[in-house]
């Protein structure tokens, strides 16, 4: 049977946060993934209760309609308008690294303090982007623009130059995004880990640290959507004002 060493729940053990940090196994990741999964569907049923009520008396439901209302001014405000039709998506984002991250505050790590899993999310969201961006230019017209402006023939090594190094850019978004979240999560434990053996098994030092990791949680949820909601921005915002632009021209106020 498989250990809570091995499930990386060893904070029973060792702990809580004093327990030795050491990179998960994939049995160790999973659970942690399972424990993320069952505290967000069972706070949503819970929530979900009250939601046909004019008004919501449920916690749950009252928190809920916070963080959705929270990530449609987001995606609104960067995005534009039609922003709306992505808080599906960044809500997603946003429920399953902060849940991730409140969880690291209890246990040893948490799937956020995993560069694999970070690194998924990010190609999640980067791959999400690119097809935004081929819906709202088509295929030619997304990955057009990397070439930058059309310059004469003479020119098209600079164009090509211009062209790679755009397309590299836009494959480090996937190494911006996951490094960052990693490296604050993974570094809060390092952190409460060097803090903790100051005061020995007597005293959890690194426990002082907590209100500024609990901050990290929301921080990071929101600098990962955040940035998100940019690149979706600069590949669909475009062409979207420009139909905006076009249905809402009203000729009598033309010069």
């Amino acid at each position: 049977m498989t250990d809570f060493s091995r499930l990386g729940l060893n904070w029973l053990a060792a702990g809580g946060e004093g327990g030795k940090h050491a990179p998960l196994p994939v049995e160790g990741m999973l659970g942690y993934v399972a424990i993320v999964l069952v505290l967000l569907f069972g706070t949503m049923s819970i929530a979900k209760k009250d939601f046909g009520n004019r008004v919501f008396k449920n916690w749950f439901a009252q928190c809920y309609e916070q963080i959705y209302l929270f990530i449609q001014n987001l995606c609104v405000g960067i995005i534009g308008p039609h922003g709306r039709k992505y808080v599906p998506m960044i809500m997603t984002f946003w429920l399953m690294i902060f849940v991730s991250n409140l969880v690291s505050l209890f246990f040893p790590t948490a799937p956020t303090g995993d560069l694999a899993w970070n690194l998924a999310m990010a190609l999640c969201a980067v791959m999400y982007v690119q097809w935004e961006g081929m819906r709202s230019n088509g295929f030619l017209g997304h990955f057009g623009h990397f070439a930058g402006p059309k310059l004469p023939i003479a020119l098209i090594p600079i164009t090509l130059m211009i062209f790679v190094i755009e397309l590299i850019s836009e494959l480090m978004k996937n190494v911006s995004l996951s490094l960052r979240l990693y490296g604050n999560i993974d570094g809060g434990h390092q952190a409460v880990e060097a803090m903790n053996k100051l005061g020995g098994n007597l005293v959890p030092v690194g426990m002082f640290l907590m209100p500024i990791k609990l901050l990290t949680c929301v921080v990071q949820a929101l600098i990962f959507c955040l940035l998100t909601c940019v690149y979706i921005s600069l590949v669909t915002h475009h062409h979207e004002d420009h139909g905006d632009d076009h249905h809402g021209h009203d000729p009598a106020t033309a010069h």
